[in-house]
């Protein structure tokens, strides 16, 4: 999109700030790769921060989300997605409310995915017009932490009381915390601080085990949490990566871009599509991304059957999250990339994704 002089300036400021952002703090370096016996931090490089300040920050983005912004507590977190006029994902985000501060401070934080983040703040101030609001990429880092039962309340002697219900939030010394859902046991948590807090972070870090990004992003995944990148931008609409099934999408709010296709798939009954979790095992798998790559059914390979909306690697080969046809799951020989490409064994979400 061409922007004129001025506006392709304040939009320039956007990425330049972003990719400041985005470098690796010192911190992360001194925590030790230890796999055993401690909580596991996974730093986040390729998820923002964005922050809206103003006014009538949570109003404009309460009239842009598929959640309910104004009605969002405090202490709590909620994925929210962003939508085409057609009603299909431009970006889902993990979203929490500022502290009480005058209308400056932020009012609304959002954790996207890197890849999109800058289109997404370009694309969100183009609708501003005379709304008092502000978004900006925050200079703020994410990382993933995860722990066992076991390993608490070494965790927290660390950090203070740490939140334990899927999308509550804690802010503290450290930064801020927000619980993460989960497949199984384990407990998760997105953790977003600033540079001066990791600063003061050292004993922290003396607790913590350094993990691979890939080994949050698979947790993610067989958590059934869809996370839009660009190559998947405009292809699903919220239903059909189960946003409406994980408290994304309220349909008592007011209208959003897309609303009328999304509440009307919701009132009429029509989702036939869903979004799954599976595994691919075995050494020959695409080192290329993923996302957006098609699903066929091999008993039916005339035409693919759904497509992939994220994957991750594992130990033991591929976890996917994939949107397909509900009739496709019970018996279906699912393949990625072709009919006679590598079988993805479906596996169940902690969420039921059937009526």
């Amino acid at each position: 999109m061409d922007l004129p002089g001025k506006e392709h300036g304040y939009h320039q400021a956007f990425d330049d700030e972003s990719r400041a952002f985005a470098a690796m703090h010192a911190f992360y370096s001194s925590i030790p790769a230890r796999a055993e016996g401690c909580a596991q931090c996974a730093p986040l490089d390729d998820f923002a921060v964005f922050t809206a300040a103003g006014a009538d920050a949570l109003t404009f983005l309460h009239g842009q989300l598929t959640q309910d912004v104004t009605g969002l507590p405090v202490d709590a977190a909620r994925l929210a997605g962003y939508c085409t006029a057609k009603g299909r994902l431009l970006a889902t985000l993990v979203m929490w409310r500022g502290a009480p501060a005058g209308d400056d401070a932020p009012q609304l934080y959002g954790l996207v995915r890197q890849d999109l983040s800058q289109a997404l703040l370009k694309r969100l101030s183009m609708f501003v017009l005379r709304a008092k609001v502000k978004l900006a990429p925050a200079p703020l880092h994410v990382a993933g932490v995860q722990a066992d039962p076991a390993q608490l309340a070494a965790l927290e002697a660390a950090t203070g009381a740490l939140p334990r219900g899927a999308w509550q939030r804690a802010d503290l010394p450290s930064g801020t915390w927000i619980a993460a859902p989960s497949a199984g046991a384990t407990l998760r948590w997105w953790w977003i601080a600033s540079d001066e807090q990791l600063a003061a972070a050292a004993p922290l870090a003396a607790v913590l085990g350094l993990a691979p990004a890939a080994q949050w992003h698979a947790a993610d995944l067989a958590a059934g949490i869809p996370w839009i990148t660009t190559a998947t931008q405009d292809v699903f609409i919220p239903q059909t990566v189960n946003l409406d099934l994980i408290q994304g999408v309220s349909f008592t709010k007011g209208c959003y871009p897309g609303q009328e296709v999304v509440a009307r798939s919701h009132y009429r009954g029509t989702v036939k599509r869903r979004m799954a979790y599976g595994t691919i095992a075995g050494a020959g798998l695409p080192d290329s991304p993923l996302a957006g790559i098609d699903v066929f059914d091999a008993s039916q390979p005339g035409e693919p059957t759904g497509r992939v909306v994220d994957a991750a690697a594992t130990q033991d080969g591929l976890s996917v999250l994939f949107e397909t046809t509900l009739t496709a799951l019970p018996e279906g020989d699912l393949r990625l990339g072709a009919a006679d490409g590598p079988r993805i064994a479906a596996a169940p979400l902690p969420y039921s994704i059937t009526p």
